[in-house]
């Protein structure tokens, strides 16, 4: 009479069968590094997409040392930003259908944006704002734009009879310069108009706020980098207030 196997015997698998679980795991490990690899690659081309020839990396610098941050020097200060136009026109209007106060209020909230993340109190006003009348703050700035003829540049300007202009010279050099940086734009001293240095808000507001008006380029020469970009123009005048603001109290 044939010997019956233990139970325990017939319980342990054979040598080809554990061979056959160790394949499996390894199976399944090797589809998780590929589902991760693919992922990864995803990914990879998205980027590419996103930020053109430049290295993910140089991408991640470039907005780390942008970031709108806290600066004391801005904590609780009051700015005021004039959208050019609200309220009032539509301002230039190009061929193409570009509108000068929707381009410059798209600014003006962006700037708005990065000046309250840096702990600035910011108003957005109209062009012809009632509260324009008397208006204290510690710095005024009103964003326009110039017209769509094919030229390129920025400009800004003060009020030409002010009675405290030292406080104004500071803030159109802080100004001048951040923007400059941030755009790549050439200062277009030639063309400023004595509509910029006779602004009416600089007669309304009071004596004692520093303000200036700032032409952030040409609808035509400069279209592209204010329309598709307007992070940089927000930028170039958001960093001249807060170098104002920086600086010496008057």
């Amino acid at each position: 009479m044939p010997r019956k196997r233990s139970a325990a015997k017939r319980r342990k698998p054979s040598s080809r069968q554990s061979g056959s679980g160790r394949r499996t795991g390894l199976h399944r490990l090797e589809r998780s590094l590929f589902a991760l690899v693919l992922m990864l690659l995803v990914a990879t081309v998205a980027v590419t997409r996103l930020t053109g020839s430049r290295s993910l990396a140089a991408r991640l610098e470039e907005a780390w040392q942008n970031r709108p941050r806290p600066v004391a020097a801005a904590e609780g200060r009051r700015v005021g930003l004039i959208a050019g136009h609200k309220g009032y026109d539509s301002g230039a209007v190009c061929p193409n259908g570009v509108v000068e106060q929707e381009v410059v209020q798209r600014i003006a909230e962006l700037a708005a944006e990065r000046l309250r993340r840096a702990g600035a109190a910011v108003e957005l006003l109209d062009e012809y704002d009632a509260r324009l009348n008397g208006y204290r703050a510690d710095v005024l700035v009103s964003i326009h734009a110039d017209s769509c003829i094919e030229r390129s540049g920025f400009k800004a300007a003060r009020w030409a009879d002010s009675p405290r202009p030292a406080p104004g010279d500071r803030l159109l050099a802080c100004l001048v310069q951040a923007y400059g940086e941030a755009t790549a734009l050439a200062f277009d001293h030639h063309s400023i108009t004595e509509d910029m240095t006779a602004y009416h808000a600089f007669r309304r507001v009071a004596a004692e706020t520093p303000a200036a008006i700032v032409e952030v380029g040409f609808l035509g020469g400069d279209q592209v980098l204010l329309t598709q970009q307007p992070e940089r123009p927000a930028r170039g005048i958001a960093n001249g207030i807060l170098c104002f603001l920086e600086g010496p109290t008057e």
